[in-house]
């Protein structure tokens, strides 16, 4: 199957500081990958090369086989990727409906079209009741919600969800957990970021393991959970249900 997604030897550096170094690796149409490492493995920064917030300093990024390399986020967005950020900012005075709406109008030029992309996003995140609440008066999980629906209704092939369920509750993640397997169903392609060992393996068919800006380790959930490689860099000797 041809990759939706490849890296090949995708380096980032600032100033004399590496934060990724040859990375390498592909996502299949259709899966859900996880990305995942400590704190400074350069999880992040990947996806900010990968969406054309970064330029790789060297290295390829092809997405459905076109290099989109020093392409614009905008330019990246419309070709059919579009990412979530680990500290969410809705427009706070906007609606959660026209936040949606902002997101849709990447699609078309027509609001009323670009409403209707946008209420069926939040029917899928389950957030249509909320249509008309100010967006920022939402509590965390539900914003987490609406960064998924506002990605979502740009209408991509592709997502990328930088750390998601972060800050939530079991029962928020779990909620988020179910809605990224909702999303795989409906045959969306996502490369996730998640610390949460528990709720990668229950979410994701592989796993890419960074470690000091390096690819350490890939394969299945189950492989990399096994992975003594793994464990020494930061799950501990005891196996932690934390990345």
């Amino acid at each position: 199957m041809t990759a939706l997604l490849e890296l090949r030897n995708v380096s980032r550096y600032f100033g004399g500081v590496k934060a990724n170094q040859d990375v390498s690796f592909s996502v299949e149409p259709g899966i859900v990958m996880g990305l995942i490492g400590p704190n400074g493995a350069g999880k992040t920064t990947l996806f900010n090369c990968i969406t054309g917030f970064y330029p790789p300093s060297k290295g390829e990024v092809l997405f459905k086989g076109q290099r989109i390399n020093g392409l614009q986020p905008d330019q990246v967005c419309q070709l059919g990727m579009a990412r979530t950020w680990q500290k969410v900012r809705p427009l706070a005075k906007l609606s959660v409906l026209d936040n949606a709406v902002v997101g849709a109008l990447c699609r078309t030029g027509s609001v009323k079209e670009a409403r209707e992309i946008a209420l069926e996003q939040l029917r899928v995140v389950r957030m249509e009741s909320r249509a008309g609440v100010l967006a920022g008066g939402l509590p965390i999980g539900e914003r987490k919600k609406l960064e998924l629906a506002r990605v979502l209704a740009t209408k991509p092939e592709m997502i990328l969800l930088d750390e998601v369920m972060g800050g939530l509750n079991a029962r928020e993640s779990d909620e988020i957990i179910e809605l990224i397997l909702d999303v795989k169903k409906r045959g969306l392609t996502q490369v996730v970021i998640e610390h949460d060992m528990k709720a990668i393996v229950r979410t994701c068919d592989r796993i890419v393991v960074l470690n000091s800006g390096e690819k350490l380790a890939e394969g299945a959930p189950q492989e990399i959970v096994n992975d003594q490689r793994v464990m020494d860099a930061y799950l501990g000797s005891s196996g932690g249900a934390k990345a």
